[in-house]
């Protein structure tokens, strides 16, 4: 089972955006994808229109709710389930301060899914307990970018954050998919210095979707509408963009970066219910 986390300790990058459109954008060439919402915002379910569920990720990590009641089915999207989030999960760093593993409660609580075949996390630009466990979860990450150096420090952060957690759970293989700029106006020097500094960057360049995401209103008016932009415009350059950006994905695959930026061979991607448990341990 492939698992993708969508990460950037930078906010307002277009993580769930790029979560959402990606899942969904999966489910249309024909996988069953669960979309996981880990920021206690909870923007998946409002950007996908969906009714407030009565089991969220938060029961789903206290083990107040079965994996199968978490996940929000709908007859107008099959093919895509989706485990949605609410500001309650705020507390959960607090809720689960003393239970040994925490860092790994969302891989052991995914253990048992059935009938998907890739899973999409959407995450907090927060180092949070959920984000741990996101990226304790994923096997390859995706970055999105935002136009400006905050945005590129936050994804050299994240990276710095991935390296930490590799080196205390060894165990567990992270690969960097794609590093995706979004908004992008090639007209702009912001765009123009932050895709130039991409591509020149040792860990991110070798992962670098070029192409990025491109400035579209239709983005904006699909989530004022509740709709993906596959379902909203179609046609727009940015089902255009997106659609690339699965296809690149797909090569990814098969040559696959490293947070060292190495490039390896693909491996075998390992299911959750064969991963081993993180070693005990807590947050700092």
């Amino acid at each position: 089972m492939r698992r993708l986390a969508v990460v950037n300790m930078k906010g307002g990058v277009g993580k769930t955006t790029t979560a959402v459109q990606m899942a969904t954008g999966l489910v249309l060439r024909g996988h069953r994808v669960l979309l996981v919402d880990a920021d206690p915002q909870g923007n998946v379910g409002r950007l996908l229109g969906l009714a407030p569920a009565a089991y969220t990720v938060k029961d789903l990590m206290l083990g107040t709710a079965a994996l199968d009641d978490v996940i929000v089915r709908s007859s107008q999207r099959p093919g895509l389930g989706v485990i949605t989030a609410t500001p309650s999960a705020f507390t959960l760093d607090a809720q689960l301060g003393g239970t040994i593993q925490r860092e790994t409660l969302l891989s052991r609580r995914l253990s048992g899914l059935r009938g998907f075949d890739i899973i999409v996390f959407d995450s907090s630009p927060a180092m949070s307990l959920l984000t741990y466990n996101v990226l304790l979860s994923a096997s390859e990450l995706v970055v999105p970018v935002g136009m400006d150096t905050m945005a590129l420090a936050g994804a050299r952060q994240t990276l710095d954050g991935v390296r930490e957690i590799s080196a205390l759970w060894p165990e567990r293989s992270l690969k960097l998919a794609a590093v995706v700029p979004t908004a992008v106006n090639s007209s702009t020097h912001a765009s123009k210095a932050t895709v130039g500094a991409l591509e020149t960057d040792a860990e991110m360049g070798p992962a670098l979707f070029p192409r990025g995401i491109r400035q579209c209103i239709d983005l904006t008016y699909a989530a004022a509408a509740n709709q993906t932009i596959w379902e909203y415009a179609p046609a727009s350059r940015a089902a255009a963009d997106y659609g690339a950006l699965l296809d690149f994905l797909d090569v990814a695959r098969a040559t696959e970066v490293s947070t060292d930026g190495s490039k390896t061979t693909a491996s075998r991607i390992q299911s959750p219910r064969n991963a081993p448990v993180g070693r005990p341990g807590h947050l700092a």
